[in-house]
Order: C-alpha cells, then structure tokens, then sequence
C-alpha cells in the first residue's frame, strides 16, 4: 500500500546544508524513541515523574532530529537521484515520502505525551504508548530502508566514491594539460601565426592567378580575332590575285591566238642535170 504523496514547500535556508550528514542524524532519530519507548515501559513500573519529563525532552529532541533527518536526506537525495537506476530513484522516493510522514509523526507523538500527562487516565496513557509503539516500527522500517538503499543501491556511499576518484582523476588531468599548454603555447602560437600568413599569402596568389587568367584569356580571344581577320584578308587577296592572272592569261591567248597565220611553205623542185 502507497501512501498519499505529500508535497511541502520549499523554504530557502541562509545555509548550505552539508552533504553526507544524513546517516549519522538517522542513527540518533531511531536511537532516541527506542530509548523513550523503553523509559515509558519501566515507567509503569517504577512510575517516577523524573523519568516522564526525560521522556518529554527526549521526544522534543526527537521532533528537531527528525527534521534535521528530514532535510539532510532531502540533500543527500538531490545529489544523488540523477546518479541511480530506475528502481533506485523509485525506492528513494518512497524513502523521502515515509520520512516526510515521521518527521510530522513526531509532533503527533510529543502532542500524545503532552495530553497524556495533562489527563491522567490509563486510557490516554494506553493511547500514548500505542502511537509511540508504531512511530517506533515506522522509525525502525525507514532505518531498514535506509540501510538497502545505500548498501543495494549503492545511495551517496558507491556513486559518491565513484565521482570523487573521477573527480580526481580530472583534476589531474586538468593540471597536466595545463601544464602541457604552457610549454606548447609560444609553438602552437607560432603554428598559427604561420597558417595564417600562409593563408593569406595563397588568397594573394589566388586572386593574381585569376588576374593573369583573365588576362590571357582576354589576350587569347583578341589574337584569335586578329588571326581570323588575316586569313580573311590573305583569302580576298588570294582570290583577287588569282582572277588578275586568269584575265592577264585570257588576254595573252587571246592577243597570240590573232596574231600568228599559218602560210604554206612552196618546195622547189630539185633540177636533173640532162647531158
């Protein structure tokens, strides 16, 4: 059976509370009401009102040390609930919840011991030791609880060991790379000092190498402009020199042609000497 959740405002303390301090209080919380529970059985006995004001005080003082018991674990708690399982946080939560209902079961019980001395009946006082007997089981189950989630769990006693050697190991870790960045600053200062001349001196050759690309490119298409333009030119001027040699050609046929006449050649006939 679950008991009612309990929420209970927050109240800002003008002090830190130390962590850790939450098991040695609980050992005072069940030390006290045991030791009052067994004042008030001799009590019946021996019924000396010495001991029922020792019982009264014992109870006062159970009320602050419940309290205290209350918010030291609340500490402890919050440091080390991220740091657990899933069904360790679930049995701290349900240790936090029965210490809120002790802590408020304490000033229930000192009302008890305070009515049961004002009326002075056997029936109040029958009352008194009946919810004394269960704040005592109640506190004796918490104890229990307690002990599981630390010695179980491993609640502020494995974690707590677990982080501090961490903690320590980084903190070493911390110093020698300190130590390492000292002696490697003036070199790593230098390193980037020459990235970035190096950088700007490549952004420099970059832009001027785009400079002289244009450049040639702008150079290249002109020559070629220049070149194309002069084959034309030897082109036309071949063409014209080739049609003044054809007409100079028709001209010389033509004027030859018109002046040569082809006239037969007379043979003499060679003269036979008759004797």
């Amino acid at each position: 059976m679950e008991l009612p959740a309990i929420k209970l405002p927050q109240i800002e303390l003008p002090f830190d509370i130390p962590l850790l301090m939450h098991p040695p209080i609980d050992h005072f919380l069940i030390a006290i009401p045991v030791l009052v529970l067994l004042l008030e059985i001799v009590n019946l006995i021996v019924k000396k009102k010495a001991i029922g004001v020792t019982s009264f005080f014992l109870l006062l003082l159970t009320v602050v040390v419940a309290i205290a018991a209350y918010m030291t674990g609340s500490a402890d708690g919050k440091e080390a609930f991220p740091l657990l399982s899933e069904a360790a946080q679930g049995e701290l939560k349900a240790h936090k919840l029965l210490g809120t209902y002790l802590m408020f079961a304490s000033i229930v019980v000192l009302l008890f011991k305070l009515l049961s001395s004002m009326i002075q009946r056997g029936l109040m006082k029958a009352l008194y030791l009946l919810v004394l007997i269960l704040f005592v089981a109640g506190i004796l189950k918490q104890g229990k609880d307690g002990g599981e989630l630390v010695y179980e769990y491993g609640v502020n006693v494995q974690k707590v060991q677990e982080l501090d050697s961490d903690l320590d190991d980084l903190k070493e870790e911390l110093e020698d790379l300190q130590e390492e960045s000292k002696k490697t600053a003036p070199a790593v200062k230098a390193v980037e000092e020459v990235k970035e001349k190096a950088t700007e001196v490549q952004q420099k050759v970059e832009e001027k190498a785009a400079i002289v690309k244009q450049k040639a490119e702008e150079k290249a298409d002109e020559v070629k402009e220049k070149a194309a333009n002069a084959v034309e030119k030897v082109k036309d001027a071949a063409s014209q020199m080739k049609e003044k040699v054809e007409e100079k050609a028709a001209d010389i046929k033509e004027k030859t042609q018109s002046a040569v006449e082809v006239v037969p050649v007379e043979t003499t006939k060679p003269e036979i000497a008759t004797h």
